[in-house]
């Protein structure tokens, strides 16, 4: 069977209409642990490319687009186990806690996911940028005490691959992915009814109340009528004026009708 190859020159190069959205799963398990055992890979597809080298704008690929590379890991100091993640411009910080990887069928940790964000300039005062790489790796195995000696790890000796996936971030969609993965972090904090807290509640006025007798007329009404609407008061006021003025006027009248016929 002819190996499928579709990375040129580091660049990954898909035919119309294809796109390459794995899950977290798949990269772990069909991709990095295939690559870390030498097994073949489901599609020459992930171009190897040390990340460090350069800035994530000068990677190979679209840089709108979200790219993926098979990277080693630079160990910092001699003796330690931290990564070196400066680049020419800048450096890549971790942010958050580690992510466990999952299997979909029996719920077993195949990897662990790192979130890291990228900041121009020199630690600790470096700036913060839209740039996001998720960084997967494989769980160490263990080995239970009661385990009789088993033969050397495979994976001892090798190079330590990682798999890393490098997009733009985009302002507008920042604020829901974050609180997407707080819901998923934290669903308690999903509860409707927490959210609610701290809203103003809609206030309603009868205006239409059958017992309208009770509403005060004046100002020095008792203060247990203090909760009546002012707004009452002044229509119950212009009609009292209202009638006032029309018994005035019939008053006038009459008064004038008989000076003109006595």
């Amino acid at each position: 069977m002819e190996k499928l190859n579709f990375v040129k020159d580091g660049v990954l190069r898909l035919p119309p209409g294809f796109r390459f959205h794995p899950t977290d799963e798949e990269l772990v398990v069909q991709y990095l642990r295939r690559k870390v055992y030498s097994c073949p890979l489901p599609a020459s597809i992930i171009p190897e490319v040390d990340v460090c080298k350069a800035d994530p704008w000068d990677l190979p690929g679209d840089s709108e687009q979200e790219r993926y590379f098979f990277s080693t890991r630079e160990v910092k100091y001699p003796n330690g186990n931290r990564s070196n993640r400066a680049t020419g411009s800048g450096y890549w910080k971790a942010t958050g806690l580690d992510k466990q990887i999952l299997t979909s069928r029996n719920n077993q940790a195949v990897g662990m996911k790192k979130t890291l964000v990228f900041y121009r300039g020199k630690p600790p005062h470096g700036s913060r940028t839209d740039w996001i790489m998720h960084e997967y790796r494989l769980v160490s195995p263990q080995t239970t005490p009661n385990s009789a000696p088993q033969a050397k790890n495979p994976t001892q000796g090798m190079e330590n691959w990682v798999l890393c996936r490098i997009f733009l971030k985009k302002r507008n969609a920042s604020k829901n992915e974050e609180d997407r993965e707080n819901k998923q972090s934290n669903p308690q904090n999903g509860n409707t009814a927490s959210s609610n807290i701290g809203k103003p509640k809609p206030v309603f006025y009868d205006f239409l109340g059958k017992e309208k007798t009770d509403l005060p007329l004046t100002q020095n009404a008792h203060s247990s009528s203090s909760g009546s609407s002012g707004i009452t008061d002044v229509t119950t006021r212009e009609t009292s004026d209202h009638e006032e003025e029309s018994s005035t006027n019939c008053n006038n009248l009459s008064t004038f009708r008989r000076k003109q016929w006595p």
